[in-house]
């Protein structure tokens, strides 16, 4: 890898034109997903600055999902992110394989339990009444992209525990036993940090960004169903909208 001779009486910092250099060295496809970017000490020799500078330039493109780095490995470039589907109801499977990607889960727990009052809040059931509890792994082609934990009302689906397979797809399962069908959902996202066993379980650095989604999908006739919460993968993630204007007319008459 070259690097362009860094501009030393600039006002811009030293670290952030190492950044832009590896940057463009990503965006043009010298450096692939998956390569290792340079270390630290190769930064530092080559360029003649302080690994202090070189270790700011690296975690600056850390913090911004372009690379992650590996304890004892080095540092490395991130996959391209997959754009959030926010504006259809659809479950991970078909997400997943709608973008060529092979969908599996690995489960964590799967067991009925007492709803807390944020749980019988969102599926507008008595609270203690019981639920089915859902806690997997999401994976695309092996990897870790979130951890999803879905409530279902056990008196929906009574038999769902030992008829269904929890590796598979929850929504086709329910739509070819119990003829239930996902039909809106309403869902807020929020941004936080990995904690300890999210970083663990998605194979992260503590601390680095993910999407805490929360979600209720209900049929058509708007009985919420399936209450979840997930958190998912700032570096593999991206969250996409489309914004249209109201005309003129229309803005003029809201005065």
């Amino acid at each position: 890898m070259t690097f362009p001779a860094l501009d030393r009486r600039s006002v811009i910092p030293l670290y952030y034109q190492i950044q832009q250099c590896l940057l463009g060295q990503i965006r043009s496809g010298t450096l692939k997903a998956g390569e290792p970017v340079l270390s630290e000490q190769e930064i530092a020799t080559r360029l003649g600055v302080s690994r202090m500078t070189a270790r700011q330039a690296l975690k600056s493109l850390c913090d911004l999902g372009i690379t992650y780095s590996q304890r004892g490995k080095g540092t490395f470039v991130s996959a391209a992110k997959l754009e959030k589907n926010i504006r259809q109801v659809l479950s991970f499977t078909e997400e997943m394989t709608a973008r060529d990607l092979q969908p599996r889960s690995k489960v964590l727990s799967f067991e009925t339990a007492p709803a807390n009052g944020e749980i019988a809040a969102a599926l507008q059931i008595a609270p203690g009444e019981s639920v089915f509890k859902l806690r997997r792994i999401r994976l695309a082609d092996s990897t870790p992209m979130g951890i999803e934990c879905s409530y279902i009302a056990q008196h929906l689906c009574p038999d769902l525990l030992t008829t269904f397979d929890p590796s598979g797809s929850l929504y086709q399962a329910l739509f070819e036993r119990y003829r239930i069908q996902m039909a809106v959902a309403d869902e807020v996202v929020e941004a936080a940090l990995a904690k300890t066993e999210e970083a663990r379980l998605l194979h992260i650095p503590k601390g680095s960004p993910v999407f805490l989604f929360t979600r209720t999908s209900c049929v058509q006739s708007g009985q919420p169903v399936e209450y979840v919460k997930s958190t998912y993968r700032g570096d593999r993630y991206k969250i996409a909208h489309r914004l249209t204007r109201l005309s003129r007319e229309l803005l003029t008459l809201g005065k």
